[in-house]
């Protein structure tokens, strides 16, 4: 029998039924907010002058493509610290491997406070506060990292993120392109029926997504395990007059290569433990 799983679970049978408050989509949530040049002309890149030009206005309120919010260069140093992580910082699953910064949750969803090492954290984060994404987040950024690797044929099934988090969600892709699948959540409880997606977001690499309100509380998100996405076209990708290279997949297809997601939230209950234990880090 299908339900929804959390995500550091690949087991259908781990059931998640938590209530989710609804989340306003309205204009004071995100704000009309002019990039600062210091964050585009210093990574040589041009964020948006208003993140309501980034939403995707074929899905459910709300989500936000920005292609090449990161460089390449930006990306080659980001894949070349994940590739240099100790091995022991891996969680290994049955479909892909993980590694959660600071730390992962407790069983209670709290988080040890402790601090996101630099280089997860400079120049992105502020970045992405200079179009007010955290504004209304408790802590006003992200205090939580969870790194994702895929290869080909690699994939997560239907999940959400659920009531530890402020309800929204930023991940930067790095390596490869993926289709991510957002599925309704209420029709997905029968057991017989077949899993098709609603809506399908192509993320190429170095590219941002934010998804929050409608989409993070009320739909489910996976992506496929298969080794190339097929039928991509403007009918069938939600984002796909948003794309940075639409060329890239001129013949409807993206054959996968690795790619690695780093998605950032805000944990809502930290504590101090973390800090007391381990100490600061610079």
């Amino acid at each position: 029998m299908f339900s929804p799983i959390s995500e550091y679970n690949d087991d259908d049978s781990a059931s998640i039924q938590w209530p989710l408050s609804p989340v306003s989509d309205s204009e004071s949530d995100f704000p009309s907010f002019s990039f600062r040049r210091s964050f585009s002309n210093a990574a040589n890149i041009n964020l948006p002058t208003s993140l309501s030009t980034a939403k995707i206005v074929a899905l459910p309120n709300s989500a936000y493509y920005i292609p090449n919010f990161i460089t390449a260069e930006e990306e080659r140093i980001l894949l070349d610290k994940i590739a240099n992580a100790p091995k022991p910082h891996w969680t290994q699953l049955s479909h892909r491997r993980l590694i959660t910064y600071p730390s992962a949750l407790t069983p209670n969803n709290i988080l040890l406070n402790n601090p996101l090492p630099l280089w997860l954290t400079a120049p992105y984060i502020p970045r992405m506060q200079s179009l007010n994404l955290w504004g209304k987040a408790p802590h006003g950024q992200p205090n939580h990292v969870l790194i994702n690797e895929y290869k080909p044929g690699e994939g997560i099934m239907p999940h959400e993120d659920g009531p530890a988090y402020h309800p929204m969600v930023a991940t930067i892709s790095l390596g490869g392109s993926i289709v991510l699948d957002i599925f309704e959540k209420d029709g997905m409880r029968n057991p017989e029926e077949k899993r098709v997606p609603v809506f399908r977001i192509l993320q190429e690499p170095r590219s941002l997504l934010v998804t929050t309100g409608e989409l993070y509380t009320s739909h489910l998100h996976g992506i496929a395990a298969v080794e190339v996405d097929e039928n991509l076209g403007p009918q069938t990708i939600a984002n796909w007059e948003q794309l940075g290279s639409r060329e890239a997949f001129k013949d409807s297809r993206n054959a996968r290569t690795l790619r690695t997601s780093l998605t950032y939230r805000d944990v809502l209950r930290v504590s101090n433990l973390g800090t007391k234990l381990f100490g600061r880090k610079n």
